[in-house]
């Protein structure tokens, strides 16, 4: 009977202990998942991790210890229950002992065999209690059992004495403050217990490219027209920080990231403007006839260094912020000069030149101030380098260029210019962030234009911040947030509001057929465009006359063709002249000297593009119209001169970039809807597939949809679908 009563006391109290030592494992559990949870960054930023985690580890000690509390009044009650039994037990065993003892003695006076008989019973009985292996069993775990409460009981002392609880190595919170894991935004009465409302939402985490946060200002063409926006890191809604009818562009961040320095036309010609965006004010630094562009900082703030063209050379300049001194300049060597970058340390100027014959970024610096001792620091004859951009550290530069048919990203040491130059990734014009653990860069794709955040540093993945409008450029970041005063101002209003021009187009015929329109005007054979686009290329005429002087749409090399012309070798069979959505510009015009157009040639995945660049009237003149060249032509008469490189290349670049002023009319046709034609696969051997003289306006529609628009599909002969069998379709 006692055997049995210890051992079901003993087994209670195993289950006992097994239920809160499962009951300890999940409350321990559940700690693991929220201090996982604070970990992914789910409740916060680190500042505040380490205050919650604290505050749930200090509540789940209080329940272990007490349910460790509560273990240990049951175990005393049951171990009190059990001893009042072993106690009322032991005594009822005495007593039968002793009547059995009794009969034992009298038994032994009269039989001398009963002795032999009671030895031997006991001698049984001592031997089955020592041999009973249960009995040891049960002592020895009631030995482990208690041996275990006790330390878990020690443990739990020890963990919520308030001692040691401060001792632990958490962060304070807003500079020490009271943490606060839930916004009570209703009055608690003093001595109630708060409620606990819903988790205030948190701020998104932002990637780790863009921790150093800050702004970012950039360029953005609508309406024909350039202005510059801004945008918060980590906000998705730009604002316009210029609106004047005139073209805004060239941003740079004073090294507060008070001040926005850039380059406009507003007074009538090119010239430099700082803006400040605590007092919204607007200061002209430059007052010249000439072009001055592309501002950048000095590192103490002082200077600005930028680019003008003075006496047919476009060269670097610097001038004091605050007009104490002329300015001064950097430059003089014959070939273009441009795009400058103020290194960190304020002892050097990194620019972009063409004076080794091909563009690479160089650098000047004032230790030795002069021209001829500017280092080039790229020196790839294969690549035209620009947009160069210093690292915070000033031992590094990026900048963009064409390479193999895309726009990339390099980084290149400074000090080193044998050292090859490291491609971070796609994009052009980059600009370092703040911390200088990544750049971001102006990436086009086939309908869109976005700012990516590419990390330099090891961590980190490439990161959108904003999808801006197509062509969008120059971005530069600062560490210094908008005043909160301009950023709830919206920004401005868009300073063109009227459309660039307004396709009036006569309902169809009965067939449903639209007309040709006449060209007034116009010096070409087949004065005619689509009643659809008409209106669009009379609107561009008038545009370009008006930044170019001269009417260089008043006289085209082509326009509507008849359905019956044949083409001539290396035009296209269906040709976008049929439709009346097309013209072509005067191509002999890149004769001359100078030149009435230059061509530049861009390379974009395997097709070859060109960019028309007009030559203002007066071209002379002092700025009022265009600006200068940066990009060297290509020189597509060269191939019939002997040049057998030429010939087979369909040309080579020019020998220098010519003077004067220009305006980029690839740019201005686009604005008005009109695009640029890729050349032909053999246009090297062939001039007729070469299409720098191309421009189409397909709106979206195929060349057959186009041509239906015009004729019947009757009348389109060889040019019509041809049915396919079984298909039932044409």
């Amino acid at each position: 009977m006692l055997v049995r009563t210890y051992r079901i006391a003993d087994k209670f109290g195993i289950v006992i202990l097994k239920s809160s030592a499962a009951l300890t494992q999940a409350l321990l559990d559940g700690s693991h998942i929220v201090v996982s949870a604070f970990r992914r960054g789910a409740f916060g930023t680190a500042g505040g991790v380490f205050a919650v985690l604290a505050l749930v580890i200090r509540s789940i000690i209080a329940v272990i210890r007490r349910v460790a509390l509560i273990i240990w009044a049951v175990l005393q009650g049951v171990s009190g229950f059990i001893l009042r039994i072993i106690n009322a037990i032991s005594a009822v065993t005495m007593r039968g002992t002793s009547r059995v003892s009794g009969r034992v003695v009298q038994s032994a006076g009269s039989t001398a065999g009963g002795i032999m008989a009671r030895r031997a019973a006991r001698a049984e009985m001592e031997t089955g209690l020592a041999e009973d292996p249960l009995r040891v069993q049960n002592r020895l775990l009631s030995i482990i059992s208690v041996a275990l409460l006790a330390g878990l009981i020690g443990v739990v002392l020890w963990a919520t004495n308030p001692t040691n609880v401060s001792e632990q190595p958490f962060p304070p919170v807003n500079g020490g403050g009271a943490i606060n894991l839930f916004e009570d935004t209703t009055a608690t009465p003093a001595g109630a217990a708060p409620l606990l409302a819903s988790p205030v939402p948190t701020v998104t985490p932002l990637p780790v490219v863009l921790e150093a946060r800050g702004t970012l200002a950039y360029v953005a063409r609508e309406q024909a027209q350039t202005d510059i926006w801004a945008i918060g890191i980590g906000s998705r809604t730009p604002i316009r920080l210029t609106n004047d009818p005139a073209d805004d562009r060239d941003p740079a961040w004073s090294p507060d990231g008070r001040k926005l320095a850039y380059a406009s036309r507003r007074s009538g010609n090119w010239d430099i403007y700082v803006y400040d965006t605590v007092t919204g004010s607007t200061t002209q630094m430059t007052v010249d006839l000439g072009y001055q562009g592309a501002p950048q900082w000095s590192p103490d703030g002082l200077w600005l260094v930028y680019e003008s063209y003075q006496g047919n050379n476009l060269d670097i300049y610097v001038m004091p912020v605050d007009f104490s001194q002329q300015p001064q300049r950097v430059t003089d060597n014959a070939a273009p000069d441009f795009s400058p970058s103020w290194s960190p340390d304020g002892r050097r100027i990194a620019f972009v030149s063409w004076r080794d014959g091909n563009q690479d970024i160089y650098l000047f610096t004032l230790d030795d101030p002069r021209d001829s001792a500017a280092v080039n620091v790229t020196n790839t004859p294969t690549r035209q380098e620009d947009y160069p951009a210093w690292n915070p550290d000033g031992d590094l530069l990026a900048y963009s260029a064409l390479d193999e048919g895309l726009e990339k990203v390099f980084v290149k040491e400074v000090d080193n210019p044998a050292a090859p130059a490291l491609v971070l990734s796609r994009g052009r014009q980059p600009s370092w962030s703040p911390n200088g653990a990544s750049l971001v860069a102006v990436v086009d794709s086939l309908d869109s234009t976005q700012l990516i955040a590419e990390p330099f540093a090891e961590s980190g993945v490439s990161t959108a911040i904003v999808q801006v409008l197509r062509g969008s450029s120059d971005p530069v970041w600062t560490g210094t947030p908008l005043p909160a005063a301009l950023v709830n101002s919206g920004g401005l209003g868009p300073a063109v509001t009227e459309p660039l021009y307004i396709e009036q187009v006569s309902p169809p015929n009965a067939e449903g057929l639209y007309g040709l329109v006449s060209l007034p005007g116009v010096e070409v054979e087949g004065p005619y465009l689509n009643d659809k686009v008409n209106d669009s290329f009379d609107a561009l005429r008038e545009r370009t006359l008006a930044a170019a002087g001269w009417d260089f749409l008043g006289q085209l090399g082509d326009a509507w063709w008849d359905i019956d012309r044949p083409q001539q070798p290396g035009e296209e069979r269906l040709n976008w002249h049929k439709t009346g959505r097309a013209f072509a510009i005067n191509r002999n015009l890149i004769v001359g000297f100078p030149a009435p157009i230059e061509v530049v040639r861009d390379d974009i995945g395997v097709d070859s593009y060109w960019r028309v660049y007009v030559r203002v009237a007066d071209s002379e003149q002092a700025g009022q119209l265009g600006e200068p060249l940066r990009r060297m032509p290509w020189d597509f008469v060269s191939r019939s001169q002997g040049d057998v490189e030429a010939y087979d290349q369909g040309g080579r670049l020019k020998n220098e970039v010519p003077t004067g002023y220009y305006i980029d009319f690839t740019q201005l046709a686009q604005d008005y809807g009109w695009l640029r034609v890729a050349a032909g696969v053999d246009w090297r051997a062939n001039i007729n597939a070469v299409n720098y003289w191309l421009f189409i306006k397909p709106e979206g529609e195929s060349w057959l949809t186009a041509m239906l628009e015009l004729y019947q599909e009757s009348q389109l002969g060889g040019y019509a679908p041809t049915a396919v069998p079984g298909s039932g379709t044409g």
